[in-house]
């Protein structure tokens, strides 16, 4: 395979909009066009993701509108992708094995979505669609549930009270709005107190309100080209290290979801692709959809032992400055989580974060950067890893 870069990265304001989700994707996907000093007739092929289009504005079939939104020719094939809440990531995979590959030498790849014109009850119930729908979603079971499951299976695991856990996990929830009121592409931009994330109403028990990501509108796209073409056009090419990805069934048949397989599985092949280890990254940004997810998906990417995660965030090891900087930009938790777009997302921060471009959240020195989406309860699981 030929060596990979991102050119140029484009990114909207997380948080409610009336903007369609046609014009969304168009605002970032024309800004990452800009950057990579191209025009839309340049790039060969788009992927896109979407979960929600069907049900937010009954538009199915919509990479090819997407597509013509921007000015991409008839000749650009353009193809939507779905993995639930590692949607764009499965997409930039993707598109990164076709420049690869040398099919194709300049492809987009983005995401999109748009879920606060559906409502809450439906919002909810949609997103209940990504589990088991036989033994899962038909019972009732929604993804605060999972994590909920998943926060006392945590503790009793490690022996950890579970007052002691959930003050562990309300740091993840501070620490995330600390960055996130340094971005201002952040849905939240707001600090918040540890009083203030104890003392939230109930949502699932033992998740509370500021243990959950909100529902986002939003969307992200990224250029990438082969090693040669992104040297002539940026001054500051990011380069594609490694990627992962892996599956897994139905929760009921994962037989410990505190050590999710397919993320183990996905981050093992994106460090042996880069040749590197868990040690040899600088940030990451990963998919802390509730506060209990972070700290889990902290230990299956190698970051901390098995049962540390937790007692690392206390330390301080995953705020800017600390051994490993996790979601500078807030993360889900603070930045908000469309979440076809939410991959493309963490890439966007990543890109900025190699570049220099972070202002009073950059990590200082970064040169390699890590991604982490999760879909669904660990159905699908996918890795990036980019470096300068």
């Amino acid at each position: 395979m030929r060596e990979v870069a991102v050119l140029g990265v484009g990114m909207t304001k997380f948080g409610p909009t009336d903007l369609s989700i046609k014009e969304l994707f168009a605002q970032a996907a024309l800004e990452a066009i800009r950057e990579s000093n191209l025009t839309s007739r340049d790039v060969q092929a788009l992927f896109v993701g979407n979960v929600l289009g069907d049900f937010a504005e009954g538009q199915m079939n919509l990479a090819g509108f997407l597509a013509d939104e921007i000015g991409l020719p008839p000749r650009i094939p353009a193809t939507r992708v779905e993995g639930a809440c590692a949607t764009a990531s499965i997409a930039f995979r993707e598109a990164f094995m076709w420049v690869a590959s040398g099919f194709y030498d300049i492809v987009l790849v983005g995401g999109v979505e748009k879920v606060s014109s559906m409502g809450t009850p439906l919002a909810t119930r949609a997103f209940a669609m990504a589990t088991d729908s036989h033994y899962e979603e038909f019972c009732g079971l929604t993804f605060p549930g999972v994590f909920a499951m998943l926060t006392h299976l945590y503790a009793n695991k490690y022996g950890i009270s579970l007052p002691t856990l959930k003050e562990q996990m309300a740091r993840v929830a501070v620490k995330n709005h600390h960055n996130g009121a340094m971005n201002p592409l952040a849905q939240f931009q707001a600090e918040i107190s540890m009083e203030k994330v104890l003392n939230s109403f109930m949502v699932c028990d033992p998740l509370q309100l500021y243990d959950c990501c909100p529902f986002s509108d939003g969307a992200a796209a990224v250029v990438l080209a082969s090693r040669e073409i992104a040297q002539a056009r940026v001054a500051k090419p990011v380069k594609v290290l490694g990627v992962g990805q892996g599956s897994a069934g139905a929760l009921s048949r994962q037989k410990d979801f505190t050590v999710m397989q397919s993320r183990v599985a996905s981050a093992r092949q994106a460090y042996k692709m880069a040749g590197i280890e868990a040690r040899d990254i600088d940030l990451c940004e990963l998919h802390d959809c509730f506060t209990i997810a972070e700290i889990v998906a902290s230990e299956c990417l190698g970051f901390f032992e098995f049962g540390q995660g937790s007692a690392a965030v206390e330390k301080g090891s995953t705020r800017i400055g600390g051994k490993i900087p996790i979601n500078p930009s807030g993360g889900l938790k603070s930045k908000g989580h469309p979440i076809g777009a939410t991959g493309c997302a963490q890439v966007y921060e990543i890109v900025k974060q190699l570049r220099g471009e972070c202002g009073k959240r950059q990590v200082d020195g970064a040169k390699i950067g890590m991604t982490d989406t999760l879909g669904g309860d660990a159905g699908t699981v996918v890795n990036l890893i980019l470096g300068v």
